[in-house]
């Protein structure tokens, strides 16, 4: 199977700002064109995975019980509009924890690939993509195998270019331009 490994903040929704986190589903904001692109991937046989480190909850900040109403509702939308997300997987554990699950680390990804095997599918890592809008987004995607696209509607900015410890093998402005990047190279 094609796969497109999506972070969640600043790349689906609004980036919240550093330091800060989405609480609610009141502070959940879709970006322009999120929707189109999800489409996109549905539409030409890709199963669309968000991966997103959410410490927010470890650090009390808001309930795991919030992130799972925010996660229902931002589902919900999406099916309204015909838009399927296959997984979402969520690291909730503080840096120091040392988990493998959270980014830069491809334990949630493994995650994924070993749900597909248990249903008979393999992802198709060269077909696959990690689309994030940080550097630990793309140090997580090279180390797992998947093209890299950073884009910029989040927390990175191109004017950052030169402290950048990994470079993506793409850049784009939104998630959108991405998905027509994606699309183009799997033809």
């Amino acid at each position: 199977m094609k796969a497109i490994f999506l972070d969640r903040d600043g790349v689906i929704n609004k980036y919240p700002g550093d330091t800060e986190y989405v609480k609610s589903w009141e502070e959940f904001h879709f970006l322009p064109d999120t929707k189109n692109a999800l489409k996109k991937f549905n539409e030409n046989g890709y199963k669309v995975f968000i991966i997103s480190n959410q410490a927010g909850v470890s650090k009390g900040v808001y309930s795991k019980k919030e992130l799972d109403l925010i996660t229902e509702n931002m589902l919900n939308e999406l099916e309204k509009e015909d838009i399927h997300i296959s997984g979402v997987f969520y690291c909730i554990h503080l840096p120091q924890d040392n988990c493998s699950c959270r980014k830069p680390g491809t334990g949630l990804i493994k995650q994924v690939q070993a749900a597909a095997e248990k249903q008979g599918e393999a992802i198709e890592f060269s077909k696959s993509f990690f689309v994030g809008d940080t550097i630990r987004d793309v140090e997580t995607g090279k180390a797992a195998g998947l093209r890299t696209i950073l884009v910029f509607s989040g927390k990175e900015k191109p004017e950052n270019k030169s402290s950048w410890q990994y470079l993506p093998d793409f850049t784009c402005r939104n998630l959108l331009e991405a998905a027509e990047l994606i699309l183009s190279k799997n033809k």
